[in-house]
């Protein structure tokens, strides 16, 4: 019990103090119209109140990250939380804040945008082309897991509730941003939040013991390595490219910059709440890793969410956070092939507004996600778990050359972005879907590029000072 608190009351001294910081370092600055106000268009573009920014952020860049990232993460037994509460200070809420700021210093604009003008033109559509097909995936893959849990718990067939998803998501990313998104995400959040919370208390009213074996080493069943693995497992509970894809639609509704730290970097540390909730929810209740992973492969993280929530909190309550967590899914997903539609539209279109342009944008990023709807939902997460960090990687590594060409100090980027760089390059020449290689090796190879960018990268920035 002792461990979760202080990890709970590390993750709000980090967003008091290194948020703080890390304002400091940007430059907030009130004085500057933000897109909401310069830009308004009634669609994308209009400000919104600061809580519903709050909340509409928190819910669109939690997805089932917290929650099922955090039940596959705690099998590595309590050491999960170091990386959720070091993730989320000093790599998540720096990743999602430079992305939020970044966007609303230049008009709104997307993550491929910042890439091309930070990193070079060259970059661009590699960028562009990875980016949209990754909105795609993730996309796919938040239609595909409710589809699944409400199949479950309503007994209808899955392909009728992915219909209906996907029909659903065609509404949400046409309409203007106040009609479903404004208007309803808030209370969803409020519902996530309220469950969640309710399920702590409920845990703390027990006197379950939180963390049976109450030590760091690497408790995984299967002996899977902590190094690259739990940094990719445990994505939006601590840092996760998608936040990047999200950032820019509340970017867009942002009416002062000075509320961006508790906006953006706000929502990473409740986040990182979230996250930490789960995994001590998932470690006290199977009583170890063992038992959870016999639950999560009988029947899956959403299983295992169902199981604990029933438990907790009785039939009803117990259905109310299956419901949350689907609702969190499903929201997440619509607002990806909206990202998706406003990167594309970004490029290819000048009147973004027009109604004609949104349906046929909407069309084509809808008929992607619904075409990788038909692949296995678990290889599909495979590869999204590392599509999402590498993109968070190169964000890091653009807000890194934007603080250096504004001649800011870049450090607090760049550590992040050489960490990730590594855990990227590493997982990829390790795991199945990329080159099988030992660990051993794999680590010193992730660890040779992650240093020469890194030094690659100071280098250039001292002759840029000369």
């Amino acid at each position: 019990m002792l461990l979760f608190l202080s990890s709970v009351l590390l993750l709000l001294c980090g967003y008091l103090i290194y948020g703080t910081i890390i304002e400091r370092i940007f430059g907030a600055d009130d004085k500057r119209p933000t897109p909401a106000v310069a830009l308004c268009d009634n669609v994308d573009f209009m400000p919104l109140s600061d809580w519903r920014v709050f909340l509409i952020q928190f819910l669109n860049i939690a997805g089932l990250g917290p929650v099922f990232g955090a039940i596959l993460g705690a099998l590595y037994g309590p050491v999960a939380l170091f990386w959720i509460v070091l993730g989320s200070i000093f790599a998540g809420g720096v990743h999602d804040y430079m992305a939020g700021m970044m966007s609303v210093r230049e008009k709104g604009c997307s993550p491929v945008y910042l890439v091309e003008k930070y990193m070079g033109r060259n970059t661009k559509w590699i960028f562009l082309t990875f980016m949209t097909g990754f909105l795609l995936l993730l996309g796919a893959v938040f239609a595909m897991s409710p589809a699944h849990m409400l199949s479950s718990l309503s007994g209808h067939e899955f392909h009728w509730w992915l219909i209906a998803i996907f029909g659903y998501y065609f509404l949400a990313t046409l309409l203007p941003i106040d009609k479903i998104i404004g208007r309803f995400y808030p209370l969803f959040a409020l519902l996530l939040i309220g469950v969640t919370f309710a399920m702590l208390v409920v845990l703390f009213a027990h006197g379950t013991e939180f963390y049976p074996k109450l030590n760091f080493s690497n408790q995984h069943p299967q002996e899977l390595p902590i190094f690259p693995l739990m940094f990719v497992t445990i994505a939006c509970g601590a840092l996760s490219g998608f936040h990047a894809t999200q950032s820019p639609l509340m970017a867009r509704c942002l009416k002062n910059e000075s509320k961006g730290r508790a906006i953006f970097y706000g929502a990473m540390i409740t986040e990182g709440i979230v996250a930490l909730i789960w995994t001590t929810l998932g470690i006290a209740f199977y009583h170890g890793s063992p038992d959870l992973l016999s639950a999560i492969q009988s029947a899956g993280p959403g299983g295992v969410v169902s199981e604990i929530s029933q438990n907790y909190l009785g039939h009803v309550g117990g259905i109310l956070a299956v419901i949350s967590v689907i609702i969190l899914s499903i929201t997440s997903g619509d607002t990806a092939f909206r990202s998706a539609r406003l990167t594309i539209s970004d490029y290819l279109l000048k009147n973004k507004t027009s109604l004609s342009h949104r349906l046929l944008i909407s069309a084509c990023v809808l008929s992607g996600g619904i075409a990788l709807s038909f692949f296995d939902l678990t290889v599909i997460w495979t590869y999204f778990g590392w599509a999402n960090q590498t993109v968070a990687t190169i964000v890091l590594w653009t807000a890194s050359f934007y603080l250096r060409r504004n001649q800011r100090f870049y450090w607090i980027t760049l550590l992040p972005a050489g960490f990730m760089t590594a855990v990227c390059i590493t997982y990829i020449m390790y795991d199945k879907i990329g080159f099988r290689l030992p660990i051993s090796w794999s680590s010193i190879v992730g660890c040779i590029v992650a240093a020469t960018c890194m030094i690659a990268f100071v280098v250039k920035a001292n002759r840029s000072k000369k």
